[in-house]
C-alpha cells in the first residue's frame, strides 16, 4: 500500500467534518461528491477544492486510480449502493453510521467487504468523543469494578431536521440517531442478549414512527442496561451516560467539559467525588479518520468494521421489533 492516503468524499452535508479529518491528518483531498450542486460549491470554496475536483456523481470517480480511501457520509438508505460500489472496485471506506436499517443490507455490505481488496469502517464516532474513551479507559482498568447496570440516551430535537430521508419508516429513530447509544453501550459492557422497549409518539407528527423510545437490556444474569432515545425532546443535545459498577460509577456525556468518577475505599465506602476534565469534542471525525488510516497504512485492526456495524444496527433492529410486538426479542449477531 502507498504510505500516501488520497481520499474522495461522498456527501457534503454531514461530509465536511470527514474533509476536516482528511485534512488534519495530512491526506489529499483527490474529489468531493454531491448531487446538491450547491452545497457541493459550498464545500469546495470552503476547502479550496478545484472545480475540477467536484463531481454530482460518485460514479465518476469509482475508477480513479489514484483514490485510495473513500468516506461515505450520504441518507442512510444510500449507505450500502455507495459503500458496496466502491468497496467492489477495491477502494477502502469509512462509512457513516449507521451501517445500514435492514438485515438483507447488513448481509450484503458484510460480504462485499469480505471480498473486497479494500478495507471497510463504520463511523461509531461515539468511540472517539473524548469522555466516552476516558469512561472506557477507566473501566477497562478495573477503577469502577464489574459493571452491574450501564445507561445512555440519545436526546436530540429533530423538529427542524425532519426531511424526505429522515421521516423514511425505515429510518426509525433509535436505528438512525440512537445508534450512538446503543454502539456505545456495546463498546463498553458487551453485546446485550436479550432487549424489551416501549416507544411512544407524541413529538414529531411529521413522521411515523416513536419519536421516543426506552430500551431495557439483559447482558448476562447480574448486568443489565437501558437506552432512552428522544428525537423530539424539549432540550439541548445529549449522550448523558452513567455506567455502575461494584467499586464506583462514571457520569458523564459528550457536550461537557467535565465527567465525574465515584470510587470506594478500602471498607467498601463512597469517597468524594473526583472531577475528571475533558476535551469536549462530539464528533472527533480527525480521530476517526487517524484511526481508519492507521488500519490501512500500519495493519493495524479497524475499530468498527462491518461485523462491529451490522451488530449495533441489530440491537437497534430488536428494539424497535419489541417496541412494536411488546415482546423480549433477543439479537442475531450471527453475521
Amino acid at each position: 500500500m502507498d504510505k500516501k492516503l488520497t481520499v474522495a468524499n461522498i456527501g457534503m452535508k454531514f461530509g465536511m467534518s470527514h474533509i476536516e479529518g482528511a485534512m488534519a491528518y495530512g491526506a489529499e483531498i483527490a474529489a468531493i461528491c454531491d448531487c446538491d450542486k450547491e452545497a457541493l460549491d459550498f464545500a469546495g470554496e470552503r476547502y479550496s477544492v478545484p472545480e475540477k475536483k467536484r463531481f454530482t456523481d460518485y460514479k465518476d470517480i469509482l475508477n480513479n486510480k489514484d483514490i485510495n480511501l473513500v468516506t461515505v457520509a450520504v441518507p442512510d438508505q444510500l449507505h450500502k449502493k455507495i459503500s458496496c460500489d466502491f468497496l467492489k472496485a477495491g477502494k477502502n471506506v469509512l462509512c457513516e453510521k449507521p451501517l445500514a436499517l435492514t438485515r438483507e443490507d447488513l448481509d450484503e455490505i458484510i460480504k462485499t467487504a469480505d471480498e473486497s481488496s479494500g478495507k471497510f469502517m463504520v463511523g461509531q464516532i461515539c468511540r472517539c468523543t473524548p469522555a466516552f474513551e476516558k469512561a472506557k479507559e477507566l473501566v477497562d482498568s478495573g477503577a469502577i469494578g464489574e459493571i452491574y447496570f450501564i445507561e445512555s440516551e440519545y436526546a436530540h430535537d429533530y423538529m427542524k431536521l425532519v426531511d424526505n430521508w429522515r421521516s423514511d419508516p425505515l429510518r426509525h429513530g433509535v436505528i438512525g440517531g440512537g445508534c450512538h447509544a446503543v454502539d456505545l453501550i456495546r463498546w463498553i459492557a458487551g453485546d446485550p442478549q436479550e432487549v424489551f422497549a416501549y416507544g411512544m409518539h407524541k413529538l414529531l407528527p411529521a413522521v411515523e414512527y416513536d419519536d421516543a423510545t426506552i430500551a431495557v437490556m439483559k447482558f448476562d444474569e447480574n448486568t443489565a442496561g437501558k437506552v432512552f432515545v428522544s428525537t423530539g425532546c424539549k432540550r439541548d443535545y445529549t449522550m448523558r451516560t452513567v455506567i455502575y459498577g461494584t467499586k464506583g460509577t462514571i457520569i458523564c456525556d459528550n457536550t461537557s467539559p467535565t465527567m465525574t468518577l465515584f470510587t470506594v475505599d478500602e471498607e467498601g465506602v463512597t469517597k468524594e467525588p473526583q472531577t475528571i476534565d475533558v476535551t469536549v469534542n462530539s464528533h472527533n471525525a480527525a480521530k476517526e479518520f487517524e484511526a481508519f488510516a492507521d488500519a490501512i497504512l500500519n495493519g493495524k485492526p479497524v475499530l468498527t468494521d462491518a461485523r462491529e456495524g451490522a451488530k449495533t444496527v441489530e440491537v437497534c433492529l430488536s428494539i424497535v421489533e419489541s417496541s412494536k410486538t411488546g415482546k423480549p426479542v433477543k439479537p442475531k449477531y450471527a453475521f
